[in-house]
This record gives structure tokens, C-alpha cells and sequence, in this order.
């Protein structure tokens, strides 16, 4: 298609990452989202399933290797939410650590291995992360 831009929204993944019981949050060093507490993910990247974006976007962010046990809902992060900086439909799926130790990239500026059950507890989370946590928990069957 001759001069088709894209201007829709874009497609990213992320990961609840369980090990030993515990779930992965790490927290944005840059906007959108800047200091609050999420999943690790990124955009999917034409051409590239979800699983390959996935896997790919976690060893970048976190040098983790995952292995991804299933899809558990949808997240959107429209404009006014994202402070105009795009709008974003987030496939978060839950997974499990495999090897590696976390090495964060720049676009991450901590990293916490905590309880599912508290892991939101006293810490800015993206909209709806605690509904998403619950829910990749129950997956891995916590």
C-alpha cells in the first residue's frame, strides 16, 4: 500500500516471570511509565510472533531466558494514559524463569522478586498490573 502509515496501535507483550514462588516486577527508567513497577515486554517487531517478541524483549531487558506457559488477557494503554506517547495493546503472558541472572538494560532501573500476593503492595504500578498478577498466578497454578 503507497504511502499506509501506521498511526494505530501497537502491539507489545509482556511477562509475569515466576521463580521459587515469586513473581518478576521491574520499573520503567523511561516514559511511558517512567518510575512505576510492570511486567518486562516490549513492542512486537514486524514479522515476529508473539513468543519470539517475547522471549527476545526479556533476555534485552532482563538477560533472563523464559519459558512462557501461556496467554492471561489483554491490557490497553491509550493516549490520555500514556501521557500522549502512543496507544498500546499489551498481551501479558505468564512464564518461567529458566536460567540467568537479572542484568537490567537502560530502559529498566530496578528489578524485585516478590510475593504475588503483595507484590503491588506500597509500590506505583501500571493500571490493572495486581488483576494480571492474580491472574498469572492462578495459571501457574499459585
Amino acid at each position: 500500500m503507497s504511502g499506509f502509515t501506521h498511526n494505530g496501535p501497537r502491539l507489545a507483550v509482556s511477562a509475569g516471570i515466576f521463580r521459587d514462588g515469586k513473581i518478576l516486577l521491574v520499573r520503567r527508567a523511561r516514559e511511558p511509565a517512567k518510575g512505576v513497577y510492570t511486567f518486562p515486554g516490549g513492542r512486537v517487531e514486524f514479522g515476529e510472533s508473539l513468543t519470539e517478541a517475547l522471549i527476545r524483549e526479556i533476555r534485552e531487558e532482563t538477560g533472563l531466558a523464559i519459558e512462557i506457559v501461556g496467554l492471561v488477557g489483554y491490557r490497553e494503554a491509550l493516549p490520555p494514559r500514556t501521557g500522549g506517547h502512543g496507544h498500546f495493546v499489551i498481551l501479558p503472558f505468564a512464564a518461567r524463569w529458566v536460567s540467568g541472572d537479572i542484568a537490567l538494560n537502560d530502559e529498566l532501573d530496578d528489578a524485585r522478586w516478590l510475593s504475588p500476593e503483595s507484590a503491588v503492595e506500597g509500590l506505583p504500578v501500571t493500571l490493572g498490573l495486581n488483576d494480571t498478577i492474580r491472574a498469572a498466578a492462578a495459571m501457574m497454578g499459585l
